[in-house]
């Protein structure tokens, strides 16, 4: 049974899941806009919603928590611009729109998007 397993696993190591959602937050962070599976997706949401309202506080230590989870490049971007623009916004920082399956492997695959 798979009681509090709420994880996705993705056949992948820890520190390789890691790495995965720190490569996605920050491809989201930067694009705005990204194509991924759909359970990558449902998995960033969360993630990303959380760096988000961690960039509101503009603390040093947020930022630095910020860097260290998405990097520099995209910290800056997350405290800077996307902070000022969810500042009245509670949550819900992003969507998912389900596109379908993908023709080689038929994964289903979905956009995930900063509002």
């Amino acid at each position: 049974m798979r009681h509090h397993n709420s994880n996705r696993k993705f056949g992948r190591e820890k520190n390789q899941r890691k790495a995965l959602l720190k490569s996605l937050a920050y491809s989201l962070t930067l694009k705005g806009k990204i194509k991924t599976t759909e359970p990558k997706a449902k998995e960033l949401r969360p993630y990303m919603e959380k760096l988000i309202t961690l960039g509101k506080k503009q603390t040093l230590a947020s930022r630095r928590v910020l860097e260290s989870r998405v990097g520099p490049k995209a910290a800056k971007k997350i405290a800077t611009e996307l902070s000022l623009t969810y500042k009245e916004r509670v949550g819900g920082y992003t969507r998912i729109t389900k596109m379908g399956q993908r023709l080689t492997d038929g994964s289903p695959m979905a956009i995930i998007e900063l509002i």
